[in-house]
């Protein structure tokens, strides 16, 4: 009796267990990517590339990035169990000498229903490769000049 009761103990986790892995599950290689400094107008693009780790078709109805600085590009065709998709992103360094941390919002039918993935770096002036307004108080530096008036 012990012997059954221990068995189908066993059986029901186990089923438990089956049944809380199944459908389409959502796995990235990494979830943030850190672009470093990079100069006004560099191109900064990232793809994310996630594969479907559950047992069945897996559908991303929408990518939506935090601002509209950030634009993603993904395939709207589902990515079947076993297999990989991307999600492109790209980031618009144009007039934007600062810091940045962008979120982007992942919907599909997986489990949980969104997921985040994150872009970060440090936008620094085109000319000045080493210029990074974070550092700065916002106050015009002005250099002193000398005139030699003496000689009129």
């Amino acid at each position: 009796m012990k012997y059954t009761f221990l068995m189908l103990t066993a059986l029901l986790f186990s089923t438990l267990n089956l049944s809380a892995q199944s459908g389409p599950q959502l796995t990235f290689e990494f979830e943030t990517f850190d672009f470093g400094d990079l100069k006004e107008g560099d191109k900064a693009e990232v793809d994310f590339i996630f594969k479907n780790t559950g047992s069945e078709s897996l559908v991303l109805s929408e990518v939506r990035a935090s601002c509209g600085c950030t634009t993603p590009f993904w395939s709207k065709e589902p990515v079947m169990p076993g297999e990989e998709g991307r999600i492109s992103v790209k980031y618009d360094t144009k007039g934007r000498i600062y810091p940045f941390n962008k979120a982007v919002t992942v919907t599909s039918n997986a489990g949980p229903e969104t997921k985040r993935i994150f872009i970060k770096g440090n936008v620094t002036g085109a000319n000045n490769p080493k210029e990074d307004i974070s550092n700065k108080s916002g106050v015009p530096e002005k250099t002193p000049s000398i005139v030699n008036n003496l000689g009129d």
